[in-house]
């Protein structure tokens, strides 16, 4: 299918900040696309120059094979909905969202019909004749929806339009964004920090970082299959291993020779010669820890190491683990698990603090990077020292020091 929207070397400069460097990306018709990254990648940027707002540097934007770089923003057959939603305090919802209809000067009679569409899709009927101070957050951002939506955009333009929201609010107005956007067909490009949202949400994700796009792909794909260390890092966490090719197993295995911690078997996906450097990355939640060595029920294709437990925090659905391979803390690797609790049986010995276990993940759920940034370790999440949490199934009493912010991560 042909790209229905285009950012074809697209740059801006801020002075000597480049703000997007040559960025070319497609968006297809009718999809829920995310620009993802933290704050100053450029996302806003990008969309602040689809929008009309700001003008590239270099480079053109095409909208269904027309070029709009330099049209100005009400001549481009794209809206925005803004993080803090710009409703009209003195108006009715319903004229609220009648406004721009109003400033087209369109026949009463249409305005009143599309107006009530719009109450409709947003489920806002009974509430039309209140002001915005009467409704609450949630409410707010269905009409700050339903006003975009009523000039009939092509492209929808969401910038963080949920980071104002308590959890709650934002994990349930990701569902009505997803009915929204089921309904009316139209291509929405959301802009987000937040992994979660963007996972959850779109079609597929670019991956933004120092103004390029780091990897664009399906959700799935950027999760399992990251390309480089600041995606690996950036969405969700995971442990990055540094090594050398030392034997191909096969055609789909090698393995790796790690310094200080040993030889990993893993898939070669890309097919990398005996001799050369490579950097992987494994998932947390694909690791698993046993009290007992694990069988080879795999073929010796199980990655399986001595560790100790050095730090624990339970929360809820799964608990966190952080260990250490190696002779002293001061020479060691330190790793994270995650222990998802598809089953948790109170009569079974948990594993705890201080604990000699077996650190055990499969080769296949190590995944070859292309590229590797040392400084993305800071991404990732490392404890302080210290037992963080208690395991309160277990019976294990918090030490009065640990404290948990509010995701529930050591502080």
């Amino acid at each position: 299918m042909a790209d229905f929207l285009k950012f074809e070397g697209v740059t801006k400069r801020f002075g000597p900040l480049k703000a997007v460097d040559n960025v070319t990306f497609g968006v297809e018709k009718g999809e829920f696309f995310s620009l993802l990254g933290p704050s100053g990648c450029g996302k806003t940027t990008l969309l602040r120059m689809l929008a009309g707002f700001e003008q590239p540097d270099a480079g053109r934007i095409l909208l269904d094979g027309k070029d709009i770089t330099r049209l100005p923003p009400d001549r481009r057959q794209v809206n925005t909905v803004f993080q803090n939603y710009a409703l009209f305090p003195h108006l009715s919802l319903r004229d609220n969202i009648a406004f721009g209809l109003r400033l087209r000067r369109l026949p009463k009679a249409e305005i009143a019909e599309r107006v009530d569409e719009m109450l409709d899709l947003v489920q806002l009927r009974d509430q039309a004749e209140k002001k915005p101070t009467q409704i609450s957050g949630g409410q707010k951002q269905r009409v700050a929806i339903a006003r975009a939506l009523v000039l009939k955009p092509e492209v929808l333009l969401l910038d963080e339009p949920l980071a104002a929201l308590d959890l709650k609010l934002r994990q349930h107005m990701q569902i009505e964004l997803d009915n929204i956007h089921d309904r009316v067909g139209i291509t929405f490009l959301y802009v987000t920090h937040d992994q979660g949202e963007a996972m959850s949400l779109a079609d597929h994700i670019a991956v933004m970082n120092h103004g390029r796009v780091e990897q664009l792909d399906p959700p799935a794909k950027i999760y399992e299959a990251p390309r480089t260390s600041f995606v690996a890092a950036f969405i969700g966490d995971t442990n990055f291993f540094e090594g050398t090719v030392s034997r191909l197993v096969d055609s789909d295995y090698c393995e790796v020779t790690v310094e200080d911690l040993g030889t990993i078997r893993c898939w070669n996906d890309k097919h990398i010669k005996v001799g050369a450097k490579v950097y992987l990355s494994v998932r947390p939640e694909k690791m698993h820890l046993t009290h007992e060595r694990p069988a080879d029920l795999h073929e010796g294709k199980v990655n399986v190491f001595p560790v100790t437990v050095y730090q624990k925090v339970y929360q809820g659905a799964y608990t966190r683990f952080w260990v250490r391979h190696g002779e002293s803390a001061d020479d060691c690797w330190e790793l994270s698990v995650l222990q998802t609790h598809s089953r948790y049986l109170l009569d079974t010995r948990p594993i705890t603090w201080d604990d000699e276990v077996w650190l055990s993940w499969h080769a296949d759920d190590g995944y070859m990077l292309e590229n590797y940034d040392e400084r993305d370790e800071t991404l990732l999440n490392h404890p302080t020292e210290g037992p963080e949490a208690a395991d309160a199934a277990a019976g294990e009493p918090a030490p009065a020091e640990a404290k948990e912010d509010g995701d529930g991560r050591a502080e």
